[in-house]
């Protein structure tokens, strides 16, 4: 039976009791690869990526966690929250070790490559930098923003900021000089920011649209209407394909040479704020207003992780009966 005839049946990730609003993964580690989610419930989830077993659950945030991420080999997390602050934890024994003070809601956190800096983008409007060998030095501070920042990364080998706000418009900062060095405009508000795994393409959610962008450049690759007002979008490590979700419950996936939609799913039962590809692109997951966290097969069928694939003589079950696989 082909691949595409069969079923996709997501991993149900359980124990969050708030909205899951951002994902992280790590990159392959030797113990295989991580995933981290932020909640508004104020406890952000450390996973097994492949399976989406539990692995530890960081406690420390006094309001609802808006961002969450992993650096590249797992060994930090840093989040932020409502509680104005900024934590970053040791990820593996989830002690914190750092709790950097905003005035104002903290809506992301990012390492840079080294796990030197975090990056954050908070309400103030404002993009810092602190630096993790110096936590009581003053952050490097960017201003220019109009609208509460919704992301900010380190691009361009760290020597650049790219930040995403609500005024429509996502800006990059020149760390050398401390000065925004180019805009785009949007006609609506940017809800994603993510760069490809090659550090090549920007990709950005917003509207219904998913746009590309070259990270070097900030040249317009392409763009592409989606069938709903979506909140974020993550590209394939190879590029072959993009996955995105918003405000439909439903999971899109996406040619991104051609542009078309290859398929849709429905699985949750609230908006999709939050979709990555996990770093061997085997598996991308979601997470909604529903309060859990989905993994999702990117070749349905495969055996991977606690997808098993069956002989087509039992494909009778496993496909007619819907089902779901809960995560422990």
């Amino acid at each position: 039976m082909a691949a595409n005839n069969l079923r996709q049946i997501p991993l149900t990730c359980s124990g969050h009791t708030r909205p899951v609003v951002h994902l992280d993964f790590s990159d392959i580690v030797d113990s295989g690869y991580f995933l981290i989610s932020a909640c508004k419930d104020g406890s952000p989830m450390l996973r097994h990526g492949d399976t989406g077993d539990w692995v530890g659950t960081f406690e420390g945030h006094k309001g609802a966690v808006w961002n969450a991420t992993l650096n590249r080999n797992a060994t930090l997390a840093a989040s932020g929250a409502a509680d104005f602050t900024g934590k970053v934890w040791n990820a593996v024994s989830g002690a914190e070790i750092h709790s950097f003070q905003h005035k104002h809601i903290v809506k992301s956190v990012a390492f840079d490559a080294d796990s030197e800096n975090i990056v954050t983008g908070s309400n103030e409007k404002l993009v810092r930098v602190f630096n993790l060998e110096q936590p009581e030095a003053q952050p490097e501070e960017y201003a220019g923003h109009t609208g509460a920042i919704k992301r900010a990364l380190f691009c361009r080998g760290d020597k650049c900021i790219i930040s995403a706000a609500e005024d429509k418009t996502v800006r990059l900062w020149d760390r050398m000089t401390g000065i925004e060095v180019q805009r785009l405009q949007f006609p609506s508000n940017p809800n994603s920011l993510e760069i490809s795994r090659d550090n090549h393409i920007l990709t950005i959610a917003h509207g219904s649209s998913i746009s590309f962008w070259e990270i070097d450049t900030l040249k317009k690759l392409k763009e592409v209407k989606v069938p709903t007002n979506v909140s974020s979008a993550s590209l394939h490590p190879d590029k072959h394909v993009f996955v995105c979700g918003g405000e439909d419950f439903k999971m899109y996936k996406f040619d991104y040479i051609t542009g078309n939609e290859i398929e849709s799913f429905k699985g949750h039962f609230g908006p999709v704020h939050s979709v990555k590809f996990s770093p061997d692109g085997e598996l991308y997951a979601s997470g909604s207003e529903d309060g859990t966290l989905r993994l999702w097969q990117t070749t349905v069928g495969k055996t991977y992780g606690l997808w098993k694939c069956t002989e087509p003589t039992d494909m009778g079950n496993s496909i007619s009966s819907p089902r779901e696989v809960q995560a422990n």
